[in-house]
């Protein structure tokens, strides 16, 4: 179900089609690639399509697992900073982070499941927050890394 199949459903049905939109796109960013095209950097950061979803999978873990699931970075085995998160190790391959990548979003659908909105999550490093404003940054992660995705998918694309 996408996002303009549920323009008059409630809030929570909204977000969840939203974010399973940019989710998938994401998700689907490395179709078609070669693991060396998966690697390859086209901007002078150390932005890649592989460690991009590299770091999509980190940041939902650490809105849904840390913040509101309530368990440390630490114990989760997730690197601290968000920098370190797009860091590819020779053990990453788009299965490997594909696969991540989804386990990480199913997980997040489990620890929501049966919070409403409204409830306070105190998880994150910065103080409380609702699952609305959790739901809201990540959409907000989720549709800003989408775009980078499809610029560097394009230049990739286009060079080969």
């Amino acid at each position: 179900m996408g996002s303009f199949d549920v323009p008059l459903d409630d809030e929570r049905i909204q977000l969840d089609a939203f974010v399973t939109e940019c989710r998938s796109a994401l998700d689907a960013i490395l179709d078609g690639l070669t693991e060396e095209q998966a690697r390859r950097r086209l901007v002078p950061s150390a932005t890649t399509l592989l460690g991009l979803l590299k770091h999509v999978t980190w940041m939902q873990r650490v809105w849904f697992e840390e913040c509101v699931g309530g368990t440390s970075r630490r114990d989760l085995g997730l690197v601290q900073s968000p920098d370190e998160s797009f860091r590819l190790t020779d053990e990453d391959t788009i299965a490997s982070v594909t696969a991540a990548h989804r386990g990480a979003c199913a997980m997040a659908r489990t620890v929501v499941t049966g919070l409403p909105l409204d409830t306070v999550v105190t998880g994150h490093r910065a103080g409380p927050r609702t699952l609305r404003w959790v739901y809201l940054q990540v959409l907000r992660e989720l549709a800003h890394h989408c775009g980078h995705a499809d610029i560097l998918r394009e230049q990739l694309l286009a060079a080969d």
